[in-house]
């Protein structure tokens, strides 16, 4: 018998996705920097800068 013109259907192969390592942890530095830039502002005007400003 010819098996040229038939159909053979085969389960797909699972793809590999790339996703990011750790995008986590990278945004939680980032507020992390913010939140620590602000304390020290309002520490250096509470306690370091002349009372004058």
């Amino acid at each position: 018998m010819n098996d040229k013109n038939v159909l053979k259907f085969e389960p797909r192969k699972p793809k590999q996705e790339n996703k990011p390592a750790a995008p986590g942890p990278k945004k939680g530095l980032v507020w992390l920097a913010v939140a620590a830039v602000i304390v020290l502002a309002w520490a250096y005007y509470q306690f370091i800068a002349p009372q004058a400003l």
